[in-house]
């Protein structure tokens, strides 16, 4: 670690939050005549390249300066006075928890904003598009650092226009009505989860979250807590998404450009379980305790659901969507996440965050070599990428096909890659929860969510044969036409999310020796 000072991080984390939103200021503006290059529109997109390629330098340099020794205790912080009649402040901080998430989005963001200078999705000026990107990044960011409620409820808001737009004008077939159906499901649950939040503030008579995290919910009566934990529960359960809630996703996945797609999946769904982390088990734990089985329960039905229904799509003849199915793979994977916060446990809350950061380099990766499948073949169709005149990868483009087969390994949980530990950590939350649950009945879970370990291998393995490999008789057909292998910029793009799922699979306490202390503290109501 370098010693850098407190005020130096001070400034980083409001740079990393400020300089998105400034930097979508400037794409709208025209590009200065020097630094157009062949045109405007490369201009404002090497602009989208240069700004959050600084943001995840400045992310890096903040995970440098962070003390490694005391995860647990809140650093980088900012407090400023902002609305003092409800003692609303502009307080940031990072910890072991939210530090991992906010190099994840910085990192993710750069890897998109560079995907897109060589494969602009089509669709209006690159400006808005570049503009919609950084504002998308700054409210994810933020989301990540405030702690304050109501700042959090504005960042957690900040993010949802940015994605409508991105899905509906540079998104494919149905973007229109998957972007509608996102951003209605999302603005109803985050109505319900603001009115929790205020429940809170007025009850406490703070909405300071370090102060509240500390207090641990001895200064809400357990009525207070049973409805600010179902108010802000199904805010974020929408966001998550949780089944039954989960509907939205599978369009807006299917319909939103690539980078769209990589951004919902490895940011924009990790806000909401960072939030019951954050927000719901410190604050009310004793609301938490009561809703933790039945949170437990819809967790473990996601995992079934979103499992059989991946082997639905994968089925020969389905005409299954790859996109459609990863989303709904998703749905599957943040099953374990709510699981592992369900059990109220050290060890399942690591596991959930372990398998948030899984997810989002995994997903992520696993969305841009589909986008890049759906690019070169001119459709994500299962059957027809299967057919006898399919991609088979493996033959026609090997590089691509092994990047896909490395992330569907890496995704069912393969020990060794970044899948397994999460999901691993979920389940042995659940074998042991804390004190006052039905240890029996987490027992069940646990088996569910075994079971559904399988399930998921199966279809993941259909895919990988299918679409790798090809039609079966393949080879009696007339040879197929060249398929494009990983190009120069792809293969910049992806090498970052390939190595750190090789990383945090093989050194897993790089990631939990940074999250368990803090973990600790936070279930320990604060206290080291």
């Amino acid at each position: 670690m370098i010693d850098i000072s407190e005020s130096v991080m001070q400034f980083l984390l409001a740079f990393i939050i400020v300089v998105p939103l400034l930097g979508a200021g400037a794409a709208l503006l025209p590009a200065p005549p020097g630094l157009r290059g062949t045109g405007p529109d490369q201009a404002v997109l090497r602009h989208g390249v240069t700004v959050t390629g600084a943001i995840l330098v400045a992310a890096i340099i903040l995970v440098i300066g962070f003390d490694h020794d005391q995860p647990s205790r809140m650093q980088a912080t900012t407090d400023i006075s902002w609305i003092a009649a409800l003692d609303v402040r502009i307080h940031l901080g990072v910890d072991g928890i939210s530090l991992p998430l906010l190099v994840l989005t910085a990192l993710l963001t750069f890897l998109c904003a560079l995907y897109s200078y060589f494969k602009m999705p089509s669709g209006p000026s690159p400006k808005a598009f570049v503009a919609l990107l950084l504002v998308l990044e700054s409210g994810t960011l933020a989301t990540f650092a405030v702690l304050d409620l109501l700042l959090f409820f504005l960042a957690f808001e900040m993010v949802l226009i940015p994605m409508y737009f991105l899905i509906a004008r540079w998104g494919g077939g149905e973007r229109q009505a998957a972007a509608w159906k996102f951003i209605l499901y999302t603005l109803l649950g985050s109505v319900v989860m603001l009115l929790g939040l205020l429940l809170i503030g007025l009850k406490s008579g703070t909405f300071d979250m370090v102060a509240l995290a500390t207090d641990n919910g001895r200064g809400l009566t357990a009525s207070t807590q049973l409805i600010a934990v179902l108010a802000i529960g199904i805010g974020l359960a929408v966001k998550t998404p949780m089944w039954p809630l989960h509907s939205w996703l599978p369009d807006a996945h299917t319909a939103a450009p690539t980078v769209g797609s990589v951004l919902l999946a490895g940011v924009l769904l990790k806000m909401g379980t960072y939030g019951f982390v954050r927000i719901v088990l410190p604050i009310a734990p004793d609301g938490m305790r009561t809703f933790a089985p039945y949170l437990a329960a819809f967790a473990v039905v996601g995992i079934i659901y979103g499992s059989l229904a991946c082997l639905a799509l994968a089925k020969q003849g389905a005409g299954g969507d790859l996109k459609r199915l990863i989303a709904y793979s998703s749905v599957g994977h943040m099953g374990f996440v709510l699981l592992g916060i369900a059990t109220m446990t050290p060890t399942g809350v690591n596991g959930a965050l372990f398998a948030n950061i899984a997810h989002g380099l995994i997903t992520g990766l696993l969305f841009f070599l589909v986008g890049a499948l759906k690019d070169r073949y001119g459709t994500a169709d299962l059957d027809t990428l299967a057919g006898a005149a399919g991609a088979a990868l493996y033959g026609r483009a090997p590089r691509l096909g092994g990047l896909l087969a490395f992330a569907a390994v890496a995704s069912l949980g393969l020990p060794g890659l970044a899948g397994f530990w999460g999901e691993m950590l979920a389940l042995f939350g659940a074998f042991n929860p804390a004190e006052g649950l039905n240890r029996p009945l987490f027992l069940t879970f646990m088996a569910i969510g075994g079971f559904g370990t399988l399930l998921t291998a199966a279809y993941l393995l259909i895919v990988v044969r299918r679409v790798c490999m090809g039609a079966i008789h393949q080879q009696q057909e007339t040879e197929p036409a060249p398929f494009a292998d990983v190009q120069r910029y792809e293969f910049a793009t992806w090498s970052p999310l390939v190595a750190l799922t090789v990383l945090a699979g093989l050194w897993p306490a790089v990631l939990l020796g940074l999250t368990d202390p803090a973990v600790q503290k936070l279930l320990a109501g604060g206290k080291s």
